[in-house]
């Protein structure tokens, strides 16, 4: 995609006898999404005679070359480094789109089960049996051994004894584990092969044999009882039993083997209703099963205190959310499965050699070299081999598999800055700033960025990671299609404007959910149209701006420096909702109490002086509102300045509070404007119950304020009155704020 830039001074010469026809930023913009990669030249053409410069360079896409060539270049330097490595091992595996799935993508959700008690029969001695509870009676011809906690007393006799499989009739051992727990059921628990992690760790750890019997369909697979590994004490009737279960899912199967079970007499009472916890592929509709496959891993679990290491590094916004970071750490079982088997992706770039059989030699992968990068095995050839060779023995099969979705934007920054293809620009922009993202990826997207960034630069990939919640509907539910309750951006915009969907938007804090709010966008829309009325108002003033000398005006400067101060540090604190907050506070009070109190003088009305003070002082504070509500309010803001000022608000400087007071160092105080603001709007409270017109005159008021104030409102006692049309202002030194107000009697008024 081309990058464009944009003249608004620029327009193109008319041509005779043709009304000049403008370039206006919303044409130039529509051009701009209208860009394909084979309008290229025309456009170039076009914007050239526009006077409009246009770089065509590579972007950021997550499939193109540089971003294929920067995951295909990562991995082979992790596998260099043994850092990467294949092998056939127990991979959470979603049945329905056939693929490995990674520790973070998967959920656990709370579904319907039933938990069912079968006895295994003690080979040897008649009548001994140990029995387990299991909701997944139909992996028992999967069952390795029976596992029991080493302080379980009631088990001890049988440690070190051999049980028979029910209908199968497989010995299997008793053995001890800690992470047996004795509360759970019976104590007793059946090791099958794989029926969840903990199984896997199990296999592991006491190094007993593996026998699979779901396919990477989720079916069951045929019975193998008598061969090596498939022993059995009946293999004949085994295998019948299995020929039962062969080709069924695991909820029908799970029903076959229970009428099994009871026809033996090895299920004991009925199976019981039970809610339980389940692992899902997050994007899958059901349960994981744990498949032995052949895929690609980063190691991960050894890296956990160096990992840790770097979320305490890193600069979490909210803080509190560093905590969920470190808890999937620690939660850790299993190292990275970067490999899918799915049709698009990253391909590997590897290729593995055929044994005579035309078998794949997995122990000796061919890999690509840097310098070829970005390589499709299925296309290209490994070096050494013709194209002939592909697929027949002796020669070579390309990997089929692609990478993980999170291998490629786990390098996002290496992306974006280049890197190895743009030196000067990567040691410029990396490690970046700030990643902005939600929680729920915090497992994936997050995690991922920091262990790449580690593993390759020995550093964070950023400094700083502003983490937002979730946009839910009105009536705070997350979001979905099934559900029904997505609100379509377009229509919220429609009905509010895009700034006050930006205002509802701005005014949630980082780290929690918002719930689409119409009442909420009506303020944004409310505080728009507020700006564009008031900023006509200052601009409309016919006074020269001279120089600020009056004691409301200055007061009133000094106020907003503290403002844009206080909005400028929320800002700096990744805090913007209380940045929107500040100044929105100071705008209002600026609208309803400033404006007022100024705005006789700045007419220049008879009796009242120091119109161009409050004229300069207006402007002064236009410009730094506008500037300071351009990140909230883009598009009014925008409106605004194109009135008065030259260019766009959005490239001018942040304010800084420095700026907005004078620099002559002489005395000011914001104190002037507060109290001001304070008396006038008690009077304006007190017209309002007595159900008046605001321009009702006052006979006098009586200000009951600390001496200090009091002697800080004398210096605004002239504007007061001509706001409020106050005749006389009196004033009573006490220890809380009150105003007495007379109102002119009917009479008076006239």
């Amino acid at each position: 995609e081309p990058s464009l830039a944009y003249d608004p001074a620029f327009q193109p010469p008319a041509k005779p006898g043709k009304e000049q026809v403008p370039i206006s930023r919303p044409n130039f913009v529509e051009l701009c999404e209208r860009l394909t990669a084979e309008d290229e030249k025309t456009f170039e053409e076009l914007f050239r005679r526009l006077g409009l410069s246009v770089d065509w360079q590579q972007t950021y896409t997550t499939i193109g070359e540089v971003s294929r060539r920067a995951s295909q270049r990562a991995f082979l330097r992790l596998v260099h480094r043994g850092l990467a490595y294949t092998a056939e091992a127990p991979t959470m595996w979603d049945v329905d789109f056939r693929t490995a799935v990674a520790q973070a993508e998967i959920e656990d959700r709370e579904v319907a089960g039933t938990y069912q008690r079968i006895a295994f029969d003690i080979e040897g001695d008649d009548g001994e049996r140990i029995e387990i509870e299991t909701s997944r009676p139909e992996l028992i011809p999967a069952c390795v051994a029976l596992v029991v906690n080493p302080s379980d007393e009631r088990y001890a006799p049988f440690v070190g004894r051999t049980a028979l499989t029910p209908v199968f009739r497989v010995p299997v051992p008793v053995v001890a584990h800690e992470l047996a727990d004795p509360e759970k059921g019976t104590g007793a628990a059946q090791v099958c092969t794989f029926g969840d992690v903990t199984d896997v760790v199990w296999w592991r750890d006491l190094e007993l044999p593996a026998r699979v019997i779901v396919r990477r369909d989720g079916t069951l697979a045929a019975g193998r009882f008598g061969e090596p590994g498939w022993e059995s004490r009946d293999p004949d009737a085994a295998n019948a039993a299995m020929a039962q279960l062969e080709g069924k899912a695991a909820k029908q199967a799970r029903k076959q083997i229970v009428e099994l079970l009871r026809e033996g007499g090895w299920l004991v009472g009925e199976p019981e209703p039970v809610q339980h916890v389940v692992k899902f592929y997050e994007k899958g509709d059901r349960p994981l099963e744990v498949i032995s496959s052949r895929q690609w891993f980063v190691s991960t679990l050894d890296l956990k205190d160096a990992l840790l290491e770097r979320g305490r590094q890193l600069s979490w916004h909210p803080a509190f959310m560093g905590t969920r970071y470190a808890s999937w750490v620690e939660g850790l079982n299993q190292d990275w499965a970067l490999s899918r088997q799915r049709y698009s992706g990253v391909p590997f770039p590897v290729w593995f050699p055929l044994d005579d059989d035309g078998e794949p030699v997995y122990d000796a992968p061919i890999l690509a070299e840097e310098a070829e990068l970005p390589v499709d095995p299925q296309d290209d050839v490994p070096p050494g081999f013709t194209a002939e060779q592909r697929g027949v023995p002796g020669g070579f099969v390309g990997d089929p598999d692609v990478m993980d979705t999170w291998a490629t934007s786990s390098l996002t920054p290496q992306i974006a800055g280049r890197w190895e293809d743009d030196p000067d620009l990567f040691e410029r922009v990396f490690p970046m700033d700030l990643r902005p993202q939600a929680h729920d990826i915090i497992r994936t997207w997050l995690f991922y960025t920091v262990l790449r960034a580690h593993l390759e630069h020995d550093s964070l990939p950023w400094t700083n990671a502003a983490i937002s919640g979730f946009v839910l509907d009105p009536d705070r539910k997350k979001m979905s299609k099934s559900k029904g309750n997505v609100v379509v951006p377009t229509e919220v915009f429609e009905r509010h404007s895009a700034d006050a969907v930006r205002y509802w938007a701005a005014s949630a804090r980082l780290g929690y959910d918002a719930a689409i709010d119409d009442q909420q966008m009506k303020v944004g829309r409310r505080l728009a149209i507020k700006i564009l009325n008031a900023s006509r108002f200052v601009l409309s003033m016919e006074a020269a701006p001279g120089e600020i000398t009056e004691a409301v005006d200055r007061a009133m400067l000094c106020a907003l420096a503290e403002a844009v101060d206080d909005a400028t540090a929320a800002f700096d604190g990744y805090e913007h909702a209380k940045a929107l907050d500040v100044l929105e506070t100071f705008f209002w009070s600026f609208t309803d109490d400033y404006l007022e109190l100024v705005k006789q003088r700045a007419y220049g009305a008879a009796g009242t002086d120091g119109a161009g003070s409050a004229v300069a002082a207006l402007r002064a504070a236009l410009d730094v509102l506008l500037r300071a509500f351009a990140p909230f309010l883009p598009y009014t803001t925008e409106e605004v300045w194109s009135w008065w000022r030259e260019g766009s608000v959005h490239r001018s400087a942040w304010p800084l509070g420095s700026e907005v007071i004078d620099a002559d160092g002489s005395e000011r105080d914001p104190g002037v404007y507060e109290v001001a603001a304070a008396v006038l709007s008690a009077v304006r409270k007190e017209k309002a119950l007595a159900k008046v017109s605001l321009k009702t005159p006052v006979d006098s008021i009586t200000v009951h304020d600390t001496g200090d104030r009091l002697r800080l409102l004398s210096q605004a006692s002239a504007d007061l009155r001509e706001a409020g049309n106050i005749r006389a202002i009196d004033q009573a030194e006490a220890d809380t704020f009150s105003v007495d107000t007379v109102l002119a009697q009917p009479d008076a008024a006239v």
